[in-house]
């Protein structure tokens, strides 16, 4: 069941029409510790210190433009590389996500979304279909923005899929900077989590599945 343990308080302004949706989630391997806290009726509001400068930015994307206050932290073996530390907090987030959502309950499940941000377009579609899928279609031009490796783009977002268990479809449809691509991913998912996670006051007690189960 969803917990309510996050950092984030309520505004006293937003009355809910159901419990808050929120969960915390630790995990700690001998190369990572990470930890995750949201709320998915938030108001965007994010904390990240992963040692990952450009992940921590993307995580400001999905907190922002999804409406979920967002809570990050973790520590990693840098030193080696990224990959660890990018990885586990795909996964863990993913975790909490799923915590959160619970038995998905009167959610729409289904979201998609089109994103520009200046030559790049993404579309993003999914579905929290209880049946993990990716299929990727970036194709990131250059190998790395500063210091983050573009193919970790990839593997955030297969931890993420594989434990969150959801269906997602990732298209570029236009784009020559890397930044921008990536980004534009971020902000495309963020949107179409958003409309998926949303209750729909026409089945708010039911299973959004004719077999009446995700």
């Amino acid at each position: 069941m969803p917990t309510r343990d996050l950092h984030f308080p309520t505004s006293p302004d937003l009355e809910l029409p159901f419990p808050a949706r929120t969960a915390s989630v630790s995990r700690t391997t001998k190369e990572t510790d990470v930890s995750v806290s949201l709320n998915l009726d938030g108001r965007g509001n994010c904390k990240a210190a992963t040692g990952i400068p450009f992940l921590d930015h993307m995580l400001h994307q999905i907190a922002s433009h999804g409406l979920i206050d967002l809570e990050v932290r973790a520590t990693g073996d840098i030193e080696i590389d990224d990959h660890h530390t990018n990885e586990d907090v795909g996964i863990t987030l993913g975790q909490a996500l799923a915590k959160a959502l619970g038995d998905r309950k009167g959610i729409v499940r289904f979201g998609h979304f089109l994103a520009p941000l200046d030559e790049a377009l993404i579309q993003v579609a999914l579905d929290f279909s209880g049946r993990p899928h990716l299929s990727y279609g970036l194709q990131i031009p250059t190998q790395r923005v500063g210091t983050y490796d573009t193919q970790l783009v990839r593997e955030f977002f297969v931890a993420l899929v594989n434990h969150s268990q959801m269906t997602l479809h990732i298209r570029q449809l236009d784009g020559i900077n890397s930044h921008h691509i990536i980004e534009a991913t971020f902000k495309a998912f963020a949107r179409a989590t958003r409309m998926a996670i949303e209750i729909d006051p026409r089945r708010a007690d039911a299973i959004p599945s004719s077999k009446g189960v995700l």
